[in-house]
Order: structure tokens, then sequence, then C-alpha cells
């Protein structure tokens, strides 16, 4: 038996597929992010306290880029920090505009009934989204990220990661909102952390490709389902996912590592990473598999 779709989804579907009836066009394009803006902007103004969840989060994300900014300025110099201000209050910009635009995405993934607040852990995520968009901000200005400083960030990248899941099942606020970003910004600290890694050389080039593959893959396959078969795809963890995003971190913590680890990190280095390697090919291969089923059933398919 099918699961129903619900009013946000069917929404969806419809804009994809007048999207892709008017073949992409330029108008087609502005009419379904015209609509799109204005689902969120009905769903803030019926839901109150969402609204003013956001804000409030909205402020937070402000205060804490303008903090970061005076740091930059106090440490590094003003040459530094304008150079760091286009790319980062850009990035800085995006996330809660993105928020804002996927606000009616804040539903339950169990019972699909819609959350009142953003809540702590979605607040954690768009955080790590900060600390991501720092580092991006660094790389679209020139400025060169010492790797005890990608280390600092990749860390609190590490440990909203590890909160903002354990507080979305303490406090049963699990929601695909949560879910779409926490893919969303592990994608951007991930490969910020790739280039810099790059760049200090660190990490071969052709290594780091296939890093970024891993988050490209099942994204390219997200994208496909939905624009050209106007499809939803199933958000959610696997377990080889969850071991190679376990794999990589601990990968990339080896490379990040003080000289003074350099002993144990040139021990453990060759075996983590083909373990890393073997885990980034088939996590989203199996993703992707898991997604193929229910696309088939839809067409009427047997798999």
């Amino acid at each position: 038996m099918m699961p129903k779709i619900d009013s946000e989804n069917q929404f969806v579907v419809e804009l994809l597929t007048s999207l892709r009836n008017d073949k992409f066009g330029l108008r087609a394009w502005a009419r379904f992010l015209g609509n799109s803006w204005e689902r969120s902007c009905a769903t803030a103004r019926a839901n109150p306290s969402l609204k003013r969840s956001w804000t409030h989060t909205t402020m937070l994300i402000g205060a804490l880029a303008l903090a970061i900014l005076v740091a930059c300025f106090m440490f590094e110099g003003p040459e530094k920090t304008l150079r760091l201000i286009p790319g980062f209050l850009f990035c800085a910009a995006w996330l809660p505009s993105d928020l804002f635009w996927h606000l009616g995405l804040n539903r339950h993934t169990r019972t699909g009934k819609l959350i009142p607040a953003v809540g702590a852990a979605n607040t954690l995520t768009w955080l790590r989204g900060l600390g991501a968009s720092f580092l991006l901000g660094r790389l679209a200005g020139g400025i060169n990220t010492p790797s005890w400083l990608a280390l600092l960030v990749f860390l609190c990248g590490i440990v909203t990661d590890i909160l903002d899941g354990a507080i979305a099942r303490r406090t049963d606020t699990q929601s695909t909102l949560g879910q779409i970003a926490d893919g969303e910004t592990d994608f951007c600290l991930y490969l910020a952390i790739i280039l810099i890694s790059i760049q200090n050389g660190i990490l071969p080039l052709w290594l780091g490709v296939v890093m970024l593959l891993r988050f490209l893959i099942p994204l390219m396959a997200a994208l496909s389902s939905y624009f050209l078969f106007t499809r939803p795809v199933r958000f959610g963890s696997t377990i080889w996912g969850k071991y190679a995003g376990l794999a990589l971190c601990l990968y990339f913590l080896l490379l990040l590592a003080p000289a003074q680890l350099h002993f144990f990190t040139r021990l453990v280095n060759l075996p983590l990473l083909i373990t890393t390697l073997i885990l980034l090919i088939m996590a989203p291969l199996v993703q992707i598999v898991q997604n193929v089923p229910s696309n088939l059933i839809k067409k009427g398919v047997r798999v």
C-alpha cells in the first residue's frame, strides 16, 4: 500500500511537474521560485510561533557572525577581514533565508505534523553551517587557513553534529527539515575542509575529488529524482552512510592533527584511508538503491 502524500510534498510535486512541462524555461523558474516563496510566507503567517522562532535563530546567527568578524579583525587585521566579509556574509545570510524557505518542512518525521518551533536541534545544525560559512568565506577571499583553525572549526562541527541528533531524539522533534539541513551543512563543512586540506598540501587532489563524490552523487541523484521525475526522495541515513561519515571524520582528524602526533598518524593513515575509500564508495550506492524500489513501484514496475 502506498503511503499518502502530505500536502507539502503534493505542493512540491505540482510545482516540479509544472516546471518540467514548461521545459525549465526562465519564466517557469520564476514561477517556481515565486510560488515556493509565497508558500513559505503563508506558512510563517499561519504559524506565528514558528516565525518567531525563526527570527530568534536568525538573530543568533547574525550575532555570532558579527562576533567572528570582530575576532578576525582583532587577530588577523583589517585586510584579511575585508577579504573575508563578502563570501562569509553571503553564506551567513543564506542560512536564515534557506531556513525560512523550508519552514514548511519542519514536520515530524513520524506524524507529519508541523513542529511550531525551529528547535535547539535545528539551531545547532545551522550553527554548524555558520562554521562552514566561515571557512568557505576564507576560501572565497583567498585567505590561507592554518590546519589548527580548520581543526577547531571541524571539532565544533562534530560536536554540533552529535548533539543535534541526540537532542532531536530526546525532545521528539525529528523533522524532515532537520534531515535536509543536516545533509546541507555536512556537505558545506566537508567541502571547506577538503578544499583547505588540498590548499595546505595535506590531501591529494584525486582523493579530495573522491571524497566530494560521497556527497555529490546522492545530491545529483536527488536533484534528478525531483526535477526530471518529480518524485520526492526518501531522506534518512543508512548504516553504510553512518560508517562512511565516521571514517571520513576520523580521517580528517588524522590529517589535521598537530605535528606532535605525526608518528601515530603515519601508522594508522593507510589502513584508515583504505577503509574510508571503501565506505565512501558503498554509502552513496546504498542510498541510491534504497530510493529506487519506491520510484519503480510508483511507475507500476515489479522489483
